[in-house]
């Protein structure tokens, strides 16, 4: 199981934030973080409606540089996951190195990034929200065109904060049926409900080991991507919710009772008793005789017929259990 940090934009463009938010991943045992790196002017035209706000947001690569260089000190176990959209920060990010490279729904249909993304032989990430079949299928043969790159699709709604009616969390097991690629959910939920918690928790229990969350410093200052977003603390918390999951799906395959599950089949298993006081002498008939749990555990219901039209040799008061000693060859 693979819980991925997502910092997108929470970092609001202050590189002391980005180290909170870095510090809340790791403390919290995120696998990876992932960083949002781009230069807006190649990424972005000045027509897009938000330009203005990216300009706020973009870092200089020399403070990502540094964030890397914290994040690889303080969190060495911890990966480095970069979302890219240009081949300017790729470039950079490969003298980092990253461990593995994101590429956004919004380039399914950018063959030359893609291309470009999958020399560098690292893992590729493809998200494919609001993505067609024919879309994935063609970036991944754009990928295999370049390289034996791992590929991960990453499936989630892209709405911010996302209504559980839209989700589709079944969605992920036809992309699974259809790639044969790891697959994993990324969750846009209102980080303030309870869906924000327990829609990852339901993908864990479907078998989707890999999840993408979104970190913020304080989204109570409701600053850039905070609706998803859990704070360091929740995050932990999510971390650890995983991990029970994870634990808590064990294995499929039969295996030897544990020591606790002895112990609760020998205190609920039913047993052959006297439904009655029985005389020694008594024929028994199915009517004196009960299923009933007792201790210690006797003979199971399934010998009954052993006991029907047999002569009991000795009294047998009510609830005492029997054995077939109890009983004649008759």
């Amino acid at each position: 199981m693979y819980v991925i940090a997502e910092m997108a934009c929470s970092h609001e463009g202050d590189p002391a934030l980005a180290r909170v938010i870095i510090d809340g991943a790791g403390r919290a045992g995120a696998n990876a973080i992932q960083f949002q790196i781009w230069r807006l002017e190649r990424a972005s035209a000045p027509s897009l409606p938000n330009y203005t706000v990216l300009q706020k947001l973009e870092m200089p690569l020399d403070v990502w540089r540094d964030l890397y260089d914290h994040s690889k000190k303080q969190y060495p176990g911890m990966e480095i996951i970069a979302c890219v959209s240009e081949s300017e920060s790729l470039a950079f990010c490969e003298t980092l190195p990253v461990d593995a490279y994101k590429i956004h729904s919004s380039d399914l249909e950018n063959p030359s990034f893609i291309r470009t993304v999958a020399a560098t032989g690292k893992r590729i990430d493809l998200a494919v929200g609001a993505s067609t079949k024919e879309e994935i299928t063609r970036a991944i043969g754009w990928i295999r065109e370049s390289s034996k790159s791992p590929i991960w699709l990453l499936y989630g709604y892209q709405n911010f904060p996302t209504r559980t009616d839209d989700v589709h969390l079944r969605h992920m097991l036809q992309l699974q049926e259809d790639f044969d690629v790891p697959v994993g959910y990324q969750d846009h939920s209102d980080a303030q409900t309870p869906a924000a918690f327990w829609l990852p928790a339901a993908a864990l229990g479907m078998g989707i080991d890999i999840q993408e969350k979104h970190i913020t410093h304080d989204r109570s200052k409701k600053g850039i991507d905070h609706e998803a977003a859990l704070n360091p603390d929740e995050f932990a918390a999510f971390v650890t919710m995983c991990r029970q999951v994870e634990a808590a799906r064990g294995s499929k395959e039969w295996k030897l009772f544990s020591q606790d599950q002895e112990k609760y089949r020998a205190y609920a298993r039913k047993s052959i008793v006297a439904g009655r006081d029985l005389p020694a002498g008594t024929v028994l008939a199915e009517a004196d005789l009960l299923a009933m749990r007792a201790s210690p555990p006797g003979l199971p219901p399934t010998d009954l017929p052993r006991f029907l039209g047999k002569t009991l040799r000795q009294k047998k008061c009510r609830y005492e259990q029997l054995i077939l000693d109890d009983v004649g060859g008759d």
